[in-house]
C-alpha cells in the first residue's frame, strides 16, 4: 500500500483547485442562465397583454378637435385646410399702412360705409380695427397703399386726374421707402370697389401688373389674374330687412329678379321671361310708390333670384340674395365668384353661363325640392362671410379678404 506524504496531498489539491473552480463557475452560470429564461418564459405566458391606448375626442390633437361654435360643412372646398390656415392667419399675419397722404383727401379713410361702394369703405375701416395693422412696417407681410378712388369720385375727380394722382402717390412712395424695391410690389395691395377703381389705377402700370388688386369687378378676360388678385363681394349695407333663411315653405316663387337693363344679359333675360307667370322678372327696378320695401320683401317669397352681371360682371344684388336666403343664380360670364377658392359657389347657388339664359326657367324646375333645400341651408351657413361690421368680427367679410390677402403673401419671394 502506497502512502501518500501530507506534502504530496498538498501539491496535487493545489494544483488541481484552479480548473476545479474554473468548471464550477461556467456551471452555476449555465444553471442561473437556464432558470432565469425558465422563470421569463413562465411570466409572459402568465400576462396578459397590454391594453390598446384609446385617444377620445378630448385627446385629439386642436387641429383635428371640432370647434362647437364652428359649422365646417361642406361649403368649403377644404373645411380642415381652412381653419387651421385661419387660425395661424389670426396669429401671424401683419400688414403696414402707408401713412402718407391727406386723410381729408383721397387717401387713408373710406368716403362712407354705406351704398353699393360699401365694401370699399368698410375695409378701409376695418384694417384700422384690426389686430393685423402693424406699425412697425419690418414685421409686415403685406403693405397696404390707401389710396381711394371712390373718394375721387365723391369729389367729382375726372378719370384722366384720378390716373396721374394714383401714380404720382405711387411713384412717391417707391422713391420714399424701400419696400416696394425688395419684390417690385408683390407684397403691396390696393383695394377698390368702384368701377372708376380699376381704371383710376391704369396709370400705373406696375400697380395693375405686380401688386394684388382687390377689386369688386373681378373679371378674368379683362386683366383680372385670380391667383394674384381677389374678388371683393359688392354689398350693399346697410341692409334694408333681417337675414332670411330656415324658411323655405314660405318661397313660393320659382325665381325673380328686377333691375335696369344695361347689360347685354339683362337686356336678354327681360325679353325673354318678362311675362312668363313662373318667373318674376321686371323690366325695370320696382317703384317705391308701389309699398315700403317691396322689392326686398320679394327675396323672402322667392326660392332662386337670378343675378346677372350689370355694367360689370358683378352685382350688389348677389350679396343681397344671399342676406335674404334667396339662393342666387349667377348669369355672368368671366366673374371669378368672391371666395371662389375656400367656398364651393356650387353646394349655395346656381352659376349658369349666359347662354343658359333661354332655358333658364327649365333648369330650375329641374332642381328638385329636396336639392333647393339643401341650397338654402348651405346659404344660411354662408351668410356670415358676406356681411361687414365694424369693429370686425370672425368669418366676416372683412376677415374672408384678409384670409384671401394670407394665403396669396405665401408665394411672394423676398
Amino acid at each position: 500500500m502506497t502512502i501518500v506524504k501530507p506534502s504530496q496531498l498538498s501539491s496535487s489539491s493545489s494544483s488541481s483547485s484552479p480548473l476545479c473552480s474554473l468548471k464550477g463557475s461556467l456551471l452555476t452560470l449555465a444553471v442561473l442562465t437556464f432558470l432565469s429564461l425558465f422563470y421569463l418564459s413562465l411570466d409572459s405566458l402568465r400576462t396578459s397583454p397590454p391594453s390598446p391606448i384609446v385617444v377620445g375626442a378630448n385627446h385629439l390633437p386642436h387641429t383635428f378637435a371640432k370647434e362647437e361654435d364652428e359649422n365646417y360643412s361642406d361649403v368649403y372646398h377644404s373645411p380642415e385646410s381652412f381653419r387651421s390656415n385661419y387660425a395661424e392667419m389670426e396669429k401671424r399675419f401683419k400688414v403696414y399702412i402707408y401713412p402718407d397722404g391727406d386723410p381729408n383727401t383721397f387717401y387713408q379713410t373710406p368716403r362712407k360705409v354705406t351704398g353699393k361702394y360699401a365694401s370699399e369703405g368698410y375695409f378701409f375701416k376695418n384694417i384700422r380695427e384690426s389686430r393685423f395693422r402693424t406699425l412697425d412696417p419690418e414685421e409686415a407681410d403685406l403693405f397696404f397703399v390707401p389710396v381711394s378712388p371712390h373718394k375721387m369720385r365723391g369729389k367729382g375727380t375726372s378719370y384722366e386726374n384720378m390716373t396721374v394722382i394714383v401714380q404720382t402717390y405711387v411713384d412717391g412712395l417707391i422713391a420714399k421707402y424701400p419696400y416696394w424695391n425688395r419684390t417690385l410690389g408683390a407684397d403691396h395691395f390696393f383695394v377698390t370697389c368702384h368701377d372708376v377703381g380699376v381704371r383710376a389705377f391704369e396709370g400705373s402700370p406696375v400697380m395693375i401688373k405686380n401688386t394684388i388688386r382687390v377689386v369688386c369687378s373681378p373679371s378674368y378676360n379683362v386683366g383680372f389674374i385670380p391667383h394674384k388678385d381677389v374678388a371683393l363681394p359688392q354689398v350693399l349695407q346697410p341692409f334694408a330687412l333681417p337675414a332670411g333663411g330656415n324658411d323655405v315653405e314660405n318661397r313660393t316663387t320659382l325665381g325673380f329678379w328686377a333691375g335696369h337693363r344695361n347689360s347685354k344679359i339683362r337686356v336678354i333675360l327681360a325679353r325673354v321671361w318678362e311675362n312668363d307667370t313662373e318667373l318674376d322678372i321686371s323690366n325695370n327696378r320696382i317703384n317705391r310708390a308701389t309699398g315700403h320695401l317691396v322689392y326686398q320683401k320679394r327675396f323672402y317669397r322667392t326660392k332662386f333670384c337670378i343675378c346677372p352681371g350689370g355694367s360689370q360682371v358683378n352685382s350688389a344684388r348677389i350679396t343681397d340674395s344671399i342676406h335674404y336666403g334667396c339662393v342666387p343664380v349667377i348669369l355672368s360670364d368671366y366673374y371669378d365668384l368672391p371666395f371662389n377658392d375656400i367656398l364651393d359657389w356650387r353646394k349655395f347657388a346656381v352659376v349658369l353661363r349666359e347662354r343658359d339664359v333661354y332655358d333658364l326657367k327649365e333648369i330650375l324646375k329641374k332642381i328638385t325640392q329636396s336639392e333647393f333645400v339643401s341650397l338654402h341651408n348651405n346659404l344660411v351657413k354662408v351668410q356670415k362671410h358676406f356681411q361687414w361690421n365694424s369693429p370686425p368680427v370672425k368669418f366676416d367679410a372683412f376677415h374672408m379678404i384678409m384670409y384671401e390677402l394670407w394665403l396669396r403673401h405665401h408665394v411672394i419671394k423676398y
